[in-house]
């Protein structure tokens, strides 16, 4: 539905900005702003700003900025309607009550639709399991030591060798074949017209933290080319951003989550009584998955398989999860393979006496290191001591958190503690390299991050003096008579600069309400990057007056020279139009400004 801009602004005034992201990035106060890891890219170097003064955040490795509308949408992966209603919810405001929008009424009535399909699904499932022809999956879940009740609780099913049956049945239920193949659980291809995408596989529904069915996992009976079959994305299934288990987990008050690699390791862990455990789905763990256990829980236990590759995982995971600022456990499972084995093993009091005895991460990846060096070769030891000096330097930001495992580190291994300093020093120095401002930027930014295009230096005077108008409540007083949007070479930067003086002389500037005025996300982007411009030069300390002053000779000069530029030489007015630019130039270039 529409809401008003009344409405809208009600809405956002009631939450802010500072609150509610603070429920989601672990931040801390720089000055007037506070900063994080970006919750849209992985990264190691904060550069996620929080601004309370603008009511906008932004991130200067990613270039993802906005106000609490467009960090709430994109976190959530919601709509602006959904993230009106979500912020009203949150700060109890009541909604006026209205008709949707034909889009909107059309967006929701078709995932209505996939929903319905899945759970229609799940329910033909979990039949065909319980019947003569689901024989074999049953008997898949008995040897694997689940019971009738854990199998009614997590609706598991079963999806029979034939290729049709499935999509017979929603046709009968009246549904269109390009609402069944949407919602993931049919295929269509010339040769053989629409086919069930899941056929002699146990079956696990997953469901989103309302119990909605929303997707399936599928375990292949027999041999075959994909163990494990996932849905596909689709509108009401993101992998990223669900975790299987977790309408469950989230109730379980146990003060953490247990985080395990598979659907069985999840319904083991659940019927032994560790109903805090989920998992991630069918895809490596991911920010957005560790952002939502932010939700429920600081603490994480990884219970992964003991194999090489669960190790591995292991190592990712917890680093994933110190990004999002959660503390995370690691939880051994040797000899076993996995927690299932485990349990079914040695049984649940075994498995939390593993639990009691977890891991710190950074302790278990120092030890799976020295796995690979011979401690009886001196040249060994010696490259053993170098390669946990390095990760010292690069995990640790803060120095007293880094002593601290340093002295554990070296007390556990017996290494001198003062040797393992100079070895993280001297990494630390090499790390920052001839231009430490340029390697600290360019470590910040995940490999993975979004592309951003390049700065164009030429206006950056321009974005800069915005950014100086949107901080300073004495700037727009001591500049209105010297600069105008006029003089705005960018378009763009012109067209905020007119809104902004517009405001300011109006008592009624606000950025993060001018946001709305862009729908287009790369615009948005761009708009909240024109009032988060650094310093030119950093290194120096200089006054605001002075710092304005150069600011805005170099936006006269570009608009000086943009004017030139385009004039034509042999046209009367273009003398007078040189001497007027440089006398204006001249003059200003004396002028004092004074806050």
């Amino acid at each position: 539905m529409y809401y008003g801009e009344d409405v809208i602004e009600e809405v956002r005034a009631r939450n802010d900005i500072l609150d509610v992201i603070s429920g989601a990035v672990h931040l801390e106060k720089r000055g007037g702003n506070y900063v994080g890891l970006c919750p849209f890219h992985n990264e190691k170097t904060p550069s996620f700003t929080v601004t309370p003064a603008k009511q906008m955040f932004y991130c200067f490795g990613c270039g993802v900025g906005g106000n609490v509308y467009s960090f709430v949408q994109k976190y959530d992966n919601i709509t602006f309607r959904e993230a009106v209603e979500q912020l009203a919810d949150r700060a109890g405001y009541a909604l006026p009550k209205a008709a949707p929008s034909a889009a909107e009424q059309k967006k929701r009535e078709q995932k209505d639709i996939l929903l319905a399909i899945n759970k229609e699904a799940a329910i033909w499932f979990f039949h065909r399991l319980r019947e003569d022809a689901g024989k074999a999956g049953m008997q898949y879940f008995i040897r694997r030591g689940l019971t009738p009740e854990t199998m009614q609780r997590f609706g598991l099913g079963f999806a029979p060798v034939s290729r049709g049956s499935l999509c017979a049945y929603l046709r009968g239920r009246g549904y269109r074949d390009a609402d069944i193949v949407a919602a993931g659980v049919a295929l269509r291809d010339e040769q053989h017209g629409l086919r069930d995408r899941f056929w002699n596989r146990v079956m696990f529904p997953i469901q989103d933290v309302n119990k909605r069915v929303i997707g399936f996992g599928g375990r292949v009976l027999g041999d075959g080319e994909v163990k494990y079959l996932n849905s596909p994305e689709t509108p009401v299934f993101d992998k990223s951003r669900n975790l299987y288990g977790l309408c469950y987990a989230r109730a379980a008050r146990k003060g953490h989550i247990l985080l395990c690699e598979g659907y069985l390791d999840v319904i083991a862990m659940h019927q032994a009584g560790f109903t805090q455990a989920v998992a991630s789905l069918g895809t490596s763990f991911t920010i957005g998955q560790a952002n939502i256990l932010k939700r429920y829980t600081d603490d994480v236990y990884l219970a992964y398989d003991s194999d090489p590759a669960g190790k591995a995982a292991v190592l990712r995971a917890s680093a994933i999860l110190r990004e999002a600022g959660l503390r995370a456990k690691i939880v051994r499972l040797a000899p076993y393979k996995d927690p299932d084995e485990l349990i079914r093993a040695e049984g649940a009091s075994a498995m939390e006496q593993r639990i009691a005895e977890a891991e710190n991460p950074f302790v278990y990846e120092v030890e799976i290191l020295r796995d690979g060096f011979r401690m009886d070769d001196p040249d060994d030891v010696t490259a053993f001591h170098k390669a946990v000096a390095e990760r010292l330097a690069g995990v640790f930001r803060d120095a007293s958190e880094r002593e601290n495992y340093l002295q554990a580190v070296c007390a556990r291994y017996h290494i001198d503690p003062q040797i393992m300093k100079d070895l993280v020093a001297r990494i630390a120095l090499r790390s920052a390299g001839p231009n430490t401002e340029d390697a600290v930027t360019e470590r910040s930014v995940n490999r993975d991050a979004p592309r951003r295009e390049k700065t164009d230096h030429s206006t950056r005077s321009q974005r800069r003096l915005l950014t100086l108008l949107s901080e300073d409540e004495r700037v727009y007083p001591a500049i209105r008579t010297l600069v105008t949007a006029e003089d705005f070479t960018d378009p763009f930067c012109r067209e905020i600069a007119q809104k902004t003086f517009d405001a300011l002389k109006a008592g009624k500037f606000d950025p993060a309400r001018m946001l709305d005025e862009y729908e287009d996300d790369p615009e948005r982007d761009a708009y909240v990057r024109v009032f988060h411009e650094a310093p030119a030069n950093s290194d120096v300390t200089e006054s605001r007056e002075t710092e304005l002053h150069e600011v805005i000779e170099s936006i006269l000069r570009l608009s000086v020279d943009a004017r030139i530029k385009a004039s034509d030489p042999s046209d009367a007015s273009y003398l007078p139009l040189v001497r007027e630019g440089k006398q204006r130039l001249e003059a200003f270039h004396h002028k004092q400004i004074h806050l």
